[in-house]
C-alpha cells in the first residue's frame, strides 16, 4: 500500500500496544501495468507527521508494529480505497495515552490536509 522511509517508532511508556510512526510522506500507486503511476502524499504545512500504529514486543527482542488504516480522506479517495491513519499533532498524546475517543482519532483527515503529487 505505501512506503515509509526511515521508520522510527515512538512507543507510549504507559500503554503497551499503541505507537506513533513518524514519516515525511507516503506513496500510493494506480494503474494495472508496470510502471504504475506513483503518487506522493505529504502533510500540508508540516515537514513530517505520525501514523497511528500498534506494536508488540518480540520474543527474540525488539518489537513489531503495524499501521492502522481507515476510509480514505477526500485527498486520497480518487487514488485509493483506504489510507493509513494520519494523526493530527494535537491528537498524538490522546492516542498514546488512550484518553481520546478512538472513533474521533482513527478518522480520515479533512480535505486539503494532504498534498498530492504525481511523481511517476
Amino acid at each position: 500500500m505505501a512506503a515509509v522511509i526511515s521508520v522510527a517508532v515512538l512507543i507510549s511508556r504507559t500503554n503497551v500496544g499503541r505507537c506513533l510512526v513518524p514519516a515525511s510522506h507516503f506513496f500510493e500507486f494506480t494503474g494495472t501495468k508496470s510502471p504504475k503511476t506513483k503518487w506522493k502524499f505529504t502533510k500540508a504545512g508540516e515537514d513530517w507527521f505520525c501514523f497511528a500504529g500498534l506494536w508488540r514486543p518480540m520474543a527474540t527482542g525488539g518489537g513489531a508494529f503495524t499501521l492502522l488504516t481507515t476510509e480514505p480522506s477526500p485527498d486520497v479517495a480518487p487514488i485509493h480505497d483506504r489510507q493509513m491513519v494520519v494523526l493530527e499533532r494535537s491528537d498524538w498524546s490522546a492516542w498514546l495515552e488512550q484518553t481520546g475517543n478512538e472513533s474521533d482519532l482513527l478518522r480520515a483527515l479533512p480535505a486539503g490536509s494532504l498534498r498530492v503529487e504525481q511523481v511517476r
